[in-house]
């Protein structure tokens, strides 16, 4: 009866043991992550789906540490998603909810994401030279330009001469862009070396418009921001003289709308159960290229480890990733002051922000938002450590990078380009295109304003 007894005793204390194997205890499913939930994605005129952090796995003070730091570097709004929904936002956000901010090189990405939307129609492909898209006759390039290639306008490898600030100086009085960009001469091999460049996405954009066959902002609305409810007249995106838009910057977008646009990508071009923007296309976009690392189809990206920055003083190469807090398959549009829209997919988190720069270091190329950012490597240290269901490693405080001495003017404001950009050729020049003195796109300019005006555009 002893051993009976005693049997008995080690078959329950066996039960007992397996039954707490198997089933957790409360302590142990209150750290266990919980699948996060998605939100929808809003229709036109509806609100931005939202969670508490800690329902997307995220510790919630050290997410609002993480916004909090960057809302006081010059930040207008700042928006953390994650999974479609908004977890976070500064203060400032809420009273900036309506201002058109020009979203300078972001443009260059939306340009991009028109180039993509054609290539999925069949329209144009990616080694096409520009040629096969151009008018013919005189000023429309010579044979060595119109083989440029699509792709290396979305690389910015064209190989024409550059210089930012001069490509930029002439903007409101330039009376064709695309014939601007055929006019500057070539300093390298097309496809040999990445150099930062306005005019070529300009020269893209038209491409694009000749090769779908339809107004560059008119086939914008149809197909990519009505889409993702940007109503047709809320934004406003500014037109050469002859009527072209910009397509390297000058669109102006409310934080809103740039958060639509990088929630988007976020899900690999579907919003809605539509597909807006081919899948393929959307994975090439961060794919870096073999003369820039954190480059790709006119988006940055964090995949390489030779970056390439733009030519403010001077172009430096870092052999570092351009966000080494974050992880590496985050990619980014990019707009100068700050203006960014990073999409992180290993984690379905989306990182929305404006303003006006705001890195702390010494290298001027960081100052002022040309090379790889000491902002966004702070910030991302951060809100990467609130992260509870990933391990992201820590990559430590900003270190600094070596410093540039190159600061000469020319690099940047090089006279010569904006001559060219003045006096574009024969047939077209800053008074007469053609015969005619150009305003179409003045007038598109005025009539768009309303736009801006909260109250008199479309909502």
């Amino acid at each position: 009866m002893k051993r009976m007894r005693l049997a008995g005793s080690v078959a329950a204390v066996l039960i007992a043991g397996a039954a707490l194997t198997a089933v957790p205890t409360a302590s142990a499913a209150a750290t266990t992550p919980r699948p996060p939930t998605s939100c929808a994605l809003p229709g036109a005129g509806q609100a931005f789906g939202a969670a508490k952090p800690s329902e997307q796995n995220l510790d919630a003070a050290k997410v609002a540490r993480a916004v909090s730091m960057l809302s006081l570097r010059l930040r207008l709004s700042v928006q953390v998603f994650r999974n479609n929904c908004l977890v976070s936002q500064s203060p400032l956000t809420a009273l900036t909810s309506s201002v058109h901010n020009n979203v300078w090189s972001v443009t260059k990405s939306v340009t991009s994401l028109l180039t993509g939307i054609a290539v999925g129609d069949g329209e144009l492909a990616l080694d096409d030279p520009i040629g096969r898209h151009l008018p013919t006759g005189p000023g429309w390039g010579d044979a060595a330009h119109r083989a440029i290639t699509v792709r290396q306008l979305l690389t910015q490898t064209s190989g024409t001469r550059q210089s930012i600030l001069a490509e930029a100086a002439s903007t409101a009085t330039d009376p064709n862009l695309a014939r601007e960009a055929l006019a500057q001469p070539f300093v390298y091999r097309p496809g040999a070396k990445f150099q930062y460049s306005q005019l070529g996405p300009a020269l893209l954009a038209y491409v694009v418009q000749r090769a779908v066959g339809e107004d560059l902002i008119a086939f914008a609305q149809r197909r990519l921001f009505g889409p993702i409810g940007i109503s047709d007249g809320s934004y406003l995106w500014l037109r050469d003289r002859s009527g072209m838009a910009y397509g390297y910057s000058n669109l102006f977008l409310t934080p809103g709308q740039l958060a639509r646009l990088g929630l988007l990508m976020s899900n690999e071009g579907r919003w809605a159960g539509k597909q807006i923007v081919p899948r393929s296309y959307v994975r090439a976009v961060s794919r870096p290229t073999g003369t820039n690392g954190c480059y790709g189809l006119l988006f940055w990206t964090n995949r390489g480890t030779s970056c390439t920055s733009a030519d403010i003083p001077a172009a430096q190469t870092l052999n570092r990733r351009a966000i080494p807090s974050a992880p590496v398959d985050a990619y980014e549009m990019n707009g100068t002051g700050g203006q960014l829209v990073v999409m992180i997919p290993s984690l379905d988190m989306t990182v929305v922000t404006t303003g006006y720069f705001g890195s702390l270091a010494l290298n001027p190329g960081v100052v002022l938002g040309a090379a790889p950012d000491e902002m966004q490597w702070t910030f991302f240290r951060e809100l990467m450590a609130a992260v509870q269901d990933v391990d992201v490693p820590d990559a430590g405080p900003y270190r600094g990078d070596p410093i540039s001495f190159d600061l000469d003017p020319r690099n940047f404001l090089d006279p010569s380009v904006l001559l060219t950009n003045l006096v574009t050729n024969p047939q077209c020049n800053i008074v007469f295109c053609d015969g005619g003195i150009p305003t179409k796109g003045l007038w598109q300019n005025l009539l768009a304003l309303p736009g801006l005006v909260p109250g008199l555009g479309v909502r």
